[in-house]
């Protein structure tokens, strides 16, 4: 495919119609990248070229300008000198040299109009390319966020499954046996205390019952 071909085919394109039908757009993308920057590189190489080749046509006018110029003096130096004779033929020297002229100046306008068409060609490939390049960060932007979405929906998936929630179970029932457990242990120690406690009140009663018989007169009489 050459250069033009290309170009047009790529100033032509639409980018978005062309990633909505593409199964991998940030493959395609990449690609479309690539060719436009080859493309681009191509086309300021031929650029550079006919600005080179306009230059040596400028440099070929300014030497004919200088002949043309010299057989011009000559022409009227032999006039001036009454030779008409030698005048005739220095401008005929004269108007050799303007034709060259003539025909370089046509080649220096068909140039210049080349040089134009390629400073257009690459402005607006450059425009294409910026475009693109935009549309790549975009897509490898939505490709993160939807590697992110997809991992947090599968460890939301991974939560959700059975087994993990078994295991969320088995520890909310383990949690539930340690503070039955240490409930038991402090419900051990209220009892003994309150035992204890009991027995000084039993003991306390024994005391008194005791200190009831020893005393005279307290004893009930038959």
């Amino acid at each position: 495919m050459g250069i033009f071909t290309r170009f047009r085919d790529i100033i032509s394109s639409n980018i978005n119609a062309m990633l909505d039908r593409a199964e991998d757009p940030e493959k395609l993308i990449k690609l479309m990248i690539r060719e436009m920057e080859d493309t681009l590189v191509e086309i300021k190489a031929a650029c550079a070229g006919a600005m080179a080749s306009s230059k040596k046509v400028q440099r070929q006018l300014e030497a004919l300008n200088d002949h043309v110029q010299y057989w011009e003096q000559k022409a009227e130096l032999a006039v001036t000198k009454g030779r008409d004779d030698l005048a005739r033929e220095a401008l005929i020297e004269k108007r050799r040299y303007m034709h060259r002229k003539e025909d370089l100046e046509r080649e220096l306008a068909d140039h210049e109009m080349i040089i134009e068409q390629y400073q257009d060609d690459i402005r607006q490939l450059e425009e294409k390319l910026r475009s693109a390049r935009d549309k790549q960060r975009m897509l490898v932007q939505r490709h993160i966020h939807a590697a992110k979405k997809k991992r947090a929906q599968e460890e939301i998936r991974r939560i959700d499954s059975s087994e993990a929630i078994m295991k969320f179970d088995e520890l909310e029932n383990r949690i539930e046996r340690m503070e039955s457990e240490a409930d038991l242990v402090n419900f051990a120690k209220k009892s003994s205390l309150e035992e204890e406690l009991d027995r000084l009140s039993v003991d306390e009663e024994i005391q008194k019952e005791l200190q009831a018989l020893k005393t005279p007169g307290s004893q009930k009489t038959g």
